[in-house]
This record gives C-alpha cells, sequence and structure tokens, in this order.
C-alpha cells in the first residue's frame, strides 16, 4: 500500500514550517481582535463569536504543528540516533535537520498557546 505521507522530506522548507504557521496564527489572530475591537459589530459577530472562532483557528494551527512534527519525528529516525548528528554524511544532516524540526515544531506549539491565551482570559475588549 501506498503511503501518501512521504517517507523523507528531503527539503529545507520542512525546517519553517512550524515558525510559519505561529507566525500566520498570530497575524490572524491579532489582526482580527483588533479590527473587532476598533469597531465592534463590524460583520454582525459579538466577542465571543470571534472567541469561538479564534479558538478553532488556534486547534488547527495546533494539529497542523502537531503534524510537522511527527513528520519531523519521523526523519529523525524515530529518537533512534542521540544528537548531534554532525557527520558529513546524508543520513546526519536528514537526522539533523529532523531534529532541528522537530524543535522548532515543539517552540511553535508553545508560541501558538501562548499566542492563544488572551483569548481565554479576556471578557471584553478593554479601552
Amino acid at each position: 500500500m501506498k503511503s501518501f505521507i512521504p517517507r523523507e522530506v528531503e527539503t529545507l522548507w520542512t525546517l519553517f514550517t512550524g515558525p510559519a504557521v505561529w507566525a500566520f496564527h498570530f497575524l490572524v489572530c491579532y489582526v482580527v481582535m483588533a479590527i473587532h475591537c476598533a469597531k465592534p459589530g463590524l460583520m454582525g459577530l459579538g466577542f465571543n463569536d470571534y472567541r469561538v472562532s479564534l479558538a478553532v483557528f488556534t486547534a488547527g494551527a495546533a494539529a497542523f504543528i502537531l503534524f510537522a512534527a511527527y513528520l519531523a519525528w519521523r526523519q529523525w529516525g524515530f529518537g533512534s540516533e542521540e544528537p548531534p548528528h554532525a557527520a558529513a554524511t546524508d543520513r546526519d544532516r536528514r537526522r539533523f535537520q529532523g531534529f532541528a524540526t522537530l524543535l522548532l515544531s515543539g517552540l511553535s506549539l508553545v508560541a501558538v498557546v501562548f499566542t492563544a491565551l488572551p483569548l481565554f482570559f479576556m471578557s471584553e475588549c478593554q479601552a
């Protein structure tokens, strides 16, 4: 059976997947709430409607980052070899990239959670 998920990701772009998702999540959350707080009721939605929609968006961003982390963990070799992967071989380069991507994905997941925290603690826009 053919897998839809590639076994080894050979591109450097995977390294930036987690931070790119976090940056997009950050931008969307803060722009949406800034527009709502500047012009409440602009689209006929209340604060709680935006809060729920951004919570769903946060869950989607977290799921995407977790998927990227899984791919990175698989590229790293499921942690079968300890770092540093410093040899000048393709295998060590792939494992280093997988490990670095895994670490960046973890950091990005924490950043997404911290970006979403104000949604749960604010009750309305502050003047």
